[in-house]
């Protein structure tokens, strides 16, 4: 026995679900789920409205995060491999634990896998973005003393690396640079939470400038 037609198969299925249904003659397109597109679609992206992520409810429910939640590492673009080890290993002092050629190389502090991810892998030889576009600000390493502040200061100033800013927050200490490829890089410390300022209850934060011969006085 040969096997039906496809078209043959739905005009007798579209027949019997009429006679079943009492639907006239068309009204079956008309009950037909609109098309949808799958994969990407420019003029369908153009026109959805941007999410609203505070607005949803599911979203809102994730504002609850596990306090022990921390950030495990930052991965970088950079032009040049050995010319980014020569700021973050040998001015900042951050061990190397796993190269992969001159391609990525992954750094670290105190013997954990990896804090810093350098790569090449879509930037050799690249440029930094242009400003008017987004992406990262500055990633903040946090020193666990003052004094350990201050020794990376003096490491920078004998490199002769230029800072950009230095502010005391009151809830901390920062100075501010840029690495070889114009990422923007923050070196702080935390003041004791209990010397934080505080209003009604709750901490601010302040700017002010940062006294760095103060800072650099405390240097080992």
């Amino acid at each position: 026995m040969s096997p039906r037609s496809p078209s043959r198969w739905r005009s007798r299925w579209t027949a019997t679900w009429r006679r079943r249904s009492g639907a006239r003659r068309g009204s079956f397109r008309t009950r037909r789920r609109p098309r949808t597109t799958v994969g990407p679609s420019t003029s369908s992206r153009a026109s959805s409205p941007p999410p609203r992520w505070s607005r949803h409810a599911s979203y809102r429910r994730l504002v609850a995060i596990d306090p022990r939640v921390d950030i495990g590492h930052v991965h970088l673009k950079v032009s040049d491999i050995d010319r980014a080890l020569g700021f973050y290993r040998d001015v900042l002092g951050f061990e190397e634990t796993t190269r992969y050629g001159d391609q990525a190389v992954f750094i670290s502090a105190g013997g954990y896998h990896h804090h810093i991810g350098l790569n090449t892998w879509e930037s050799l030889g690249g440029s930094p973005p242009p400003p008017g576009t987004t992406g990262l600000y500055h990633v903040a390493i946090r020193y666990p003393t003052r004094a350990a502040l201050a020794d990376a200061l003096r490491r920078v100033l004998e490199a002769r690396i230029p800072l950009s800013g230095a502010s005391d927050h009151g809830v901390s200490e920062a100075i501010y640079l840029h690495d070889p490829d114009e990422n923007g890089i923050e070196l702080y410390w935390d003041r004791p939470k209990d010397q934080w300022p505080r209003e009604g209850g709750k901490v601010t934060m302040y700017t002010r400038p940062l006294d760095l011969e103060g800072l650099l006085a405390e240097a080992t």
